[in-house]
């Protein structure tokens, strides 16, 4: 049975981020699928130091919630990473969770695509809200989601649901009016 971690890296309890991924769950878990969400407001992980520490078979020097979560990380076989968006990218809270995946690689003597490290290999899905949906909303979270996970980590990207439009970020949540629910539920269905 294919496991899914999800990685909610912020928004409101019950707002339109919150309601992106229980509609994302419910069609995943609705196929037979394992689902598991890690919400980033409740656990703290800090950002990498770039110590090196993790390089030299020490553990990180970092003391918060990304050690428990590791063997969460090596048992999934998708990561759905999921942000509002903050200042025209995913939320710093996300950003610290992804850095500190630079412990999770290992030396790779034939690095493909010019890396020097191998990371595990995993499917990988971003979701994000957003109150605005212009034709550019995303592009800067998307680009450093194509960077930083499909092209330098090497996971393999199976799609995106950009929820844009969600309504005013000071006003209650608007996305049940856009169809972005129906978009995430049939998205996790098929992953």
């Amino acid at each position: 049975m294919k496991k899914i971690l999800v990685i909610r890296g912020g928004g409101r309890p019950h707002g339109n981020t919150a309601q992106l991924v229980d509609a994302f769950v419910r069609g995943a878990r609705d196929a037979g699928k394992r689902v598991e969400v890690v919400n980033l407001s409740k656990i703290e992980v800090k950002g990498c130091t770039g110590c090196n520490a993790c390089r030299y078979g020490k553990p990180c020097v970092q003391r918060d919630g990304f050690g428990e979560l590791v063997p969460e990380l090596f048992a999934a076989d998708t990561l759905v990473f999921v942000s509002p968006l903050y200042f025209w990218t995913i939320s710093s809270k996300l950003k610290a969770f992804i850095e500190r995946f630079y412990c999770l690689a290992r030396e790779d003597p034939s690095p493909p695509l010019g890396r020097y490290e191998k990371y595990p290999e995993k499917d990988c899905a971003l979701l994000m809200t957003s109150a605005d949906d212009y034709f550019w909303t995303f592009e800067q979270a998307v680009s450093y989601y194509r960077f930083a996970l499909v092209n330098y980590i090497g996971f393999h990207d199976v799609g995106m649901v950009l929820a844009g439009g969600c309504g005013s970020t000071d006003g209650a949540p608007q996305i049940g009016e856009t169809g972005h629910l129906e978009r995430a539920y049939e998205f996790g269905k098929t992953i």
